[in-house]
């Protein structure tokens, strides 16, 4: 529910803002807006108040949101309008570079938004990361990364021969880039692990974090309700086996509990009274309702950067270029590599990115991350994005002749089917893998 919460607040701010972005620079041009509207509305809306010439509304489906240009063709296909003579406060009368800035106006806004909120979580909060070299316990492997010859525990020195200094680069190292052979510190000796061609695309088909720093198994909390709430797990315990095996890290205890699905275990605790054992029930999808570490710092040694109010901001402009071209770089992956399709996400997938307790830096560093997202998604060239759109006036530009009203109709048509059908293509994907665990 906190996770539902924080993706519903960040979709609010970033579609208000950037439908602004449409509406500001509609308004300084004496275009008419029909509608403004957060989430869409048909048939009916939640809530809708008229001032002046638009009415402004909340809709009952959150899918993002829109403003109705007057004399426009866009999502409400409204062609009686485009019937009548053109009206000078319509937005086909606008000459083409007027119309070109009102259209740019939402991605303009998300890519200064994502840089604004940025430089603000580093003057609020500052940057903390975990070196590579700091991950002192080794790494907690995933299915994938023990395929490939990884083990619970291995050090990581280097990939192709080449060091990071920030753990959390790594995965974006393997996702982007042909990675031939890992270097990893096993009982105190150098090895290198090859990585098979076909590495790639099941990393992106699971969605997994392929390796993590290795933790111990504390519990940092426990979710109402659940079997190890019921069983009576408190925060702040450590557990110290699990029907009898002794185990040190979280790894160890998510592995046997994920083995034991629809059974119970028994939990061996340590906790300020003394030590207890537990007896919890294992649901079918192999969990009982309880997180580890959150906090790195418990365990691990964190490197932190601290910001002046003036040096946030190109540090944020910097971090908002390298996520820009992290994503651009995903979205390559996404196009050329076999099956990547398959690890699309929808609206479970972006939910599931928030922090399952409020935490307000991630929600603001992620809310920044879907602003940047929003705007590369926006600017492609495809009918009923902006960028389709920004297309069709550049050609407008360069040719000095308009488009065709009935192709332009088509062809918004043509671009709504295909967004329909990557939505529900990611959330058909998330749905599956739910029905998968």
């Amino acid at each position: 529910m906190i996770q539902a919460i924080q993706l519903i607040l960040s979709l609010s701010i970033l579609v208000v803002l950037h439908e602004l972005g449409h509406f500001i620079p509609a308004k300084f041009f004496k275009t008419k807006i029909e509608k403004f509207y957060l989430f869409f509305d048909p048939w009916f809306s939640l809530f809708k108040i008229k001032r002046g010439d638009t009415e402004y509304g909340i809709g009952w489906l959150p899918l993002g949101g829109y403003v109705k240009i007057a004399g426009m063709i866009d999502e409400s296909m409204d062609k009686e309008q485009l019937k009548l003579p053109p009206q000078p406060w319509e937005f086909r009368s606008k000459p083409a570079w007027q119309r070109l800035i009102i259209m740019c106006g939402g991605v303009t806004v998300n890519v200064l938004l994502g840089m604004l909120i940025y430089a603000l979580v580093l003057f609020t909060w500052g940057e903390d990361y975990l070196e590579t070299k700091n991950v002192k316990f080794g790494v907690a492997c995933d299915s994938t990364a023990l395929r490939i010859g990884l083990k619970n525990g291995d050090k990581i020195v280097g990939v192709d021969h080449k060091s990071y200094e920030k753990f959390h680069r790594l995965s974006l190292v393997f996702l982007f880039d042909k990675v031939k052979d890992i270097q990893v510190e096993r009982d105190g000796k150098l090895i290198d692990i090859p990585v098979q061609e076909d590495f790639r695309p099941q990393l992106i088909h699971k969605q997994s974090s392929f390796v993590e720093p290795r933790v111990p198994a504390y519990v940092d909390s426990v979710i109402p309700g659940r079997a190890a709430f019921k069983a009576g797990l408190i925060k702040g315990d450590s557990i110290i086996a699990v029907n009898g095996d002794s185990v040190v890290f979280y790894d160890q205890v998510k592995n046997i509990v994920q083995s034991s699905k629809n059974k119970i275990v028994a939990l061996t605790v340590y906790r300020k009274s003394g030590v207890v054992t537990l007896s919890v029930a294992v649901d079918s999808s192999g969990t009982i309702g309880f997180y580890g570490p959150f906090d790195l710092r418990r365990y691990f040694e964190v490197t932190e950067h601290k910001f002046g109010l003036l040096s946030s901001f190109p540090a944020g402009v910097h971090m908002a270029a390298e996520t820009m071209r992290d994503y651009v770089r995903q979205m390559k992956v996404l196009i050329t590599v076999k099956d990547a399709h398959k690890g699309l996400g929808g609206f479970i997938t972006i939910g599931k990115a928030y922090s399952p307790t409020w935490d307000w830096p991630h929600f603001w560093k992620f809310t920044g991350f879907l602003s940047l997202v929003l705007a590369i998604m926006n600017i492609l060239p495809i009918p009923a994005l902006d960028g389709g759109h920004v297309m069709f006036l550049l050609y407008e530009v360069i040719t000095r002749r308009k488009p065709n009203e009935k192709f332009l109709e088509y062809a918004q048509y043509a671009g709504m089917m295909l967004l329909l059908a990557l939505l529900l293509y990611a959330n058909s994907n998330d749905v599956m893998r739910l029905f998968a665990k």
